[in-house]
């Protein structure tokens, strides 16, 4: 069996591979731009989006299985978030926080990591209240909108700082 991939080399990858949806997905609701109503685009959107959804939890899982090592047992995102808060990282801290829990959402749906997300509005993750979803004429993304610009940009940026610091402690 090779040596595993480090996670520089994974996030670039994901990065890569990525691109290609958000492109894709800016392509389209350039397209559908001032249209009403559903369209024939709208299956085009949702599988640049649903394939997009899955990168983020794919690279944020393969993120915490490559750096698991780091802390005995218990669970990685709390304990990684705590360690941050001791050595005065609280921006990173709080940025790995909102994306665990948007990952969390995009995940298991509806539940804690979804209400805090809708309680604490944050910059960079953009949360779908259930009132939102209903009045959506375009099936475009769940309960959180991995299509906003710089979405996927901010959470591998913020696994890369995760992992320097992690490594360099």
């Amino acid at each position: 069996m090779g040596d595993l991939q480090a996670v520089p080399e994974l996030v670039a990858t994901a990065k890569t591979a990525a691109k290609v949806s958000t492109d894709r997905i800016a392509e389209i609701v350039k397209r559908m731009d001032g249209q009403g109503g559903p369209s024939s685009e709208d299956e085009d959107l949702r599988a640049a989006t649903d394939a997009l959804e899955l990168a983020s939890v794919d690279i944020f899982s393969l993120f915490e299985a490559r750096m698991q090592h780091h802390f005995r047992r218990g669970p990685f995102s709390r304990k990684l978030k705590s360690l941050l808060l001791e050595a005065k990282q609280s921006d990173l801290a709080d940025r790995f926080h909102q994306y665990y829990l948007a990952i969390n959402v995009l995940k298991h749906g509806k539940g804690a990591s979804y209400r805090e997300l809708l309680n604490a509005p944050n910059a960079f993750v953009v949360v779908k209240s259930a009132q939102d979803m209903a009045d959506e004429t375009h099936t475009t993304s769940g309960l959180v909108d991995v299509s906003v610009a710089g979405f996927f940009d901010g959470l591998t940026d913020t696994i890369l700082e995760a992992y320097e610091f992690l490594e360099n402690r």
